[in-house]
C-alpha cells in the first residue's frame, strides 16, 4: 500500500503543480490587461490515514486563490473617460445580448468589473475596452441621483437649449460730482431663441442723491423706450439712507418697477421687452437698499463699472465629457453651461475573492460573496473614483517567475518520487524469480 500511494501521491503533486503552472502561465500572460486580478494557487492536503503510530501518504490538491481585492497600480491614461477605483469596489456594467432596433438589449444579470478603460461607442454608450457597458443612477432634473435603479448610462450628444435672460446682475459707481451729459452702459441679454439683443441704459442726474434711469430695448417690436424710473441715494431718501447706497426707487414710468423699500433686500427694478416671441420680463438688480452693495454713488467723475452679469446663454453644442470626484458624469456645452447625466456608484462586497470570474475582467455575485452594496463613491467603505486613470492587473512579474522556479522544481521532485517507486515495485514483482 505505501508504495502504491507513495506513486499515487506523487502524481497528485504533479496534477498540482501542472495547475499551480497554469496559475502562473494566465498571470504572466494577463499583466497587462486592464483591471486583471491575478490567481496564486493554495495547495491542500488530504490524508488517508494518520495517527502517532502510522501515516499513509494522501495527495494534494491545487486550488486557485483570488486576490481580486488587492489593489492594482493606478496610472494615468489619455483617455478622458478613463477611470480607476482607489481602494474596494467595483464597477456595475452590463452586457449586450443582441440588438433591437439599431440599438444593444442587455442581460439581466448583474455583472462587475474593475477595468474602467471606458470610452463612448456609435451609439452613446460607455463601453469599456472588453464590450461591457458602464451602468450608473439617472440623475433628476434637480441634479439629485435616482438612486432606485441603476442603468447602462447613455450620453446625449444634442445641444444645449438657449436660456433666456430673466436677471442681470449690475454692480458701479454713480459719480457724486456727475457730468452734464447723462451716463449711458449697454447691456447683452439673450432672447428665447438664444440671439444676443442689446438693453440701453441711461443714468441722468436731476438733483443731488437723485438719478433717473432710462432703460431702452431697440429690439423691441413694439416700443424701445421700456419706461424710466428715479433712483434715490442717501439723503435724498425718505426716510434717509447711508450716504452713497440707494436708499429708494420713485416715480416709475412705463413698464418698469421697483421693489418696496425695505432695508437690506435687494433693490430690483422690474421689466419686459419684447424681442418677437412674446414679453420676457427680465429683473435689474442694483444691490441693497442701505448697503454698499451693487450701484453706490461715491466720489468721482466718470461712471465705473464693477460687476455686470446676467443668466441667459445661447445655444450649446456638445463640446465634452467631464466627471466629478463624487460620481458625478457630466456633459459640458461650448456655451459654459454644464449638464449633469448621471451618478456613477461604487459596489462592494463582503467577500469580493468570492465572486464568479468571467471572460473580459467581469464577475458575477455568488452565494459566498455576499450581497452586492451599491453606495457613492468615498462612502460606505468603498474607494473613490480617479478620472482619466486606469488600475493595472496586479501580476508581479518577478513574483510569478520565482513561482514558476519553485512549481518546476517540485514536478520534477514529484517524477523522480514516480520513478523511484516504479523501480521499487519492480524489485517487488522480481523477488518471485
Amino acid at each position: 500500500m505505501s508504495l502504491f500511494g507513495a506513486m499515487t501521491t506523487a502524481i497528485s503533486g504533479l496534477t498540482a503543480q501542472s495547475r499551480a503552472l497554469g496559475h502562473i502561465s494566465d498571470n504572466v500572460a494577463n499583466s497587462q490587461t486592464v483591471g486583471y486580478k491575478r490567481v496564486d494557487t493554495n495547495f491542500v492536503s488530504f490524508l488517508t490515514r494518520s495517527s502517532l503510530r502510522l501515516h499513509l501518504p494522501g495527495s494534494v490538491e491545487a486550488r486557485p486563490d483570488f486576490t481580486n481585492s488587492v489593489q492594482g497600480t493606478i496610472e494615468q491614461s489619455e483617455n478622458p473617460l478613463a477611470m480607476a477605483i482607489a481602494g474596494q469596489g467595483f464597477f456595475a456594467v452590463a452586457q449586450a445580448r443582441g440588438f433591437t432596433g439599431g440599438l444593444p438589449t442587455f442581460d439581466e444579470r448583474a455583472f462587475y468589473t474593475r477595468a474602467g478603460d471606458f470610452r463612448v461607442d456609435r451609439d452613446g454608450y460607455l463601453v469599456n475596452g472588453q464590450g461591457y457597458y458602464l451602468q450608473g443612477w439617472n440623475v433628476t432634473p434637480g441634479g439629485e441621483p435616482d438612486r432606485t435603479q441603476i442603468n447602462p448610462i447613455r450620453i446625449s450628444q444634442l445641444v444645449f437649449n438657449p436660456v433666456a435672460t430673466t436677471s442681470i446682475e449690475l454692480a458701479a459707481n454713480l459719480p457724486a460730482d456727475p457730468p452734464a451729459a447723462p451716463v449711458s452702459a449697454q447691456i447683452q441679454v439673450y432672447d428665447t431663441l438664444g440671439r444676443l439683443r442689446a438693453v440701453d441704459l441711461v443714468w441722468t442726474n436731476l438733483a443731488p442723491n437723485v438719478w433717473q434711469l432710462a432703460i431702452n430695448a431697440p429690439d423691441d417690436v413694439g416700443s424701445p423706450a421700456r419706461g424710466t424710473i428715479e433712483v434715490r441715494f442717501g439723503q435724498a431718501a425718505t426716510p434717509p439712507a447711508p450716504d452713497g447706497t440707494i436708499g429708494e426707487f420713485a416715480n416709475a414710468t412705463g413698464v418698469l418697477a421697483g421693489a418696496p423699500t425695505v432695508a437690506g433686500e435687494p433693490a430690483a427694478v422690474t421689466f419686459d421687452a419684447d424681442f418677437g416671441q412674446g414679453a420676457q420680463p427680465i429683473t435689474l438688480n442694483l444691490g441693497t437698499f442701505g448697503q454698499a452693495i451693487g450701484m453706490t454713488q461715491f466720489a468721482g467723475r466718470e461712471y465705473t463699472v464693477r460687476n455686470l452679469s446676467q443668466d441667459g446663454v445661447p445655444l450649446g453644442a456638445f463640446a465634452g465629457l467631464a466627471l466629478r470626484e463624487n460620481g458625478d458624469l457630466a456633459i459640458n456645452y461650448d456655451n459654459g453651461q454644464t449638464r449633469i447625466v448621471a451618478r456613477i456608484p461604487v459596489i462592494a462586497f463582503n467577500d469580493p475573492d468570492r465572486l464568479q470570474r468571467l471572460d473580459g475582467q467581469a464577475f458575477l455575485r455568488t452565494l459566498e460573496s455576499g450581497e452586492a452594496r451599491i453606495s457613492d463613491a468615498s462612502a460606505n467603505g468603498v474607494g473613490k473614483l480617479v478620472a482619466g486613470s486606469i488600475e493595472r492587473s496586479n501580476v508581479d512579474i518577478a513574483a510569478e517567475f520565482s513561482k514558476l522556479i519553485v512549481a518546476q522544481r517540485a514536478y520534477t521532485a514529484n517524477t523522480r518520487i514516480v520513478n523511484a517507486s516504479d523501480e521499487m515495485l519492480q524489485d517487488t514483482i522480481n523477488m518471485r524469480r
